[in-house]
């Protein structure tokens, strides 16, 4: 039974790409989606880190960085959009309470995505949310563009699981989210094809 593509909602999933995706933004990637309406879609690639470090970041906006379990943590490639613009992906400050910085995004699920300066301020202070994630870029899909590449293939999708984010070593992601689906890897053809 085919479900209706404008009735698909993939916020608060993760995308996990399929072995034949060879895009080399993609290639690999698990991504986080913030936001996926109608309009098109938006996600951040939560298993490509850069070579900064949070440490590195602060220094760049000219804040200091007063929380030693962030000083190494690195800055994630979000996608390939808006490749020099910050994205920081953190846990609800206070749960059912609008956002308290700037410019939030709230995602069903318990998360925000926050992209003005004053979570950075608070995180220097060492206040701020616990739990953060931070992307230069971001990845985005126009249109029906997500289902497109989802019925051609590209993307296995999953309820996304906060532990994967946050608690799982970068290198495992992508197989710690396979396994959500109960997949392993090697399981998976690089060919696509439909049945």
């Amino acid at each position: 039974m085919a479900t209706d593509p404008s009735q698909l909602n993939l916020t608060h999933h993760f995308l996990i790409a399929m072995p034949g995706l060879e895009d080399e933004a993609f290639a690999k990637s698990v991504i986080y989606m913030c936001e996926h309406s109608e309009r098109g879609a938006l996600g951040l690639v939560i298993n490509k880190p850069s070579d900064i470090t949070l440490k590195n970041l602060f220094e760049k906006v000219e804040l200091p960085l007063h929380r030693s379990d962030l000083t190494d943590a690195p800055v994630f490639h979000g996608g390939p959009v808006q490749t020099e613009r910050g994205f920081v992906l953190h846990e609800s400050m206070m749960p059912g309470v609008e956002a308290v910085y700037a410019s939030t995004m709230a995602i069903p699920g318990g998360l925000e995505m926050t992209t003005s300066k004053d979570v950075l301020e608070a995180l220097s202070t060492g206040a701020g949310p616990r739990r953060v994630f931070v992307s230069l870029g971001y990845s985005a899909w126009g249109e029906g563009q997500l289902e497109s590449e989802i019925s051609d293939n590209s993307w296995l999708t999953v309820p996304a699981d906060l532990a994967v984010i946050f608690d799982t070593p970068v290198e495992q992601r992508y197989d710690k989210a396979l396994m959500l689906l109960g997949l392993q890897s090697w399981l998976l053809s690089p060919v696509a094809g439909h049945a």
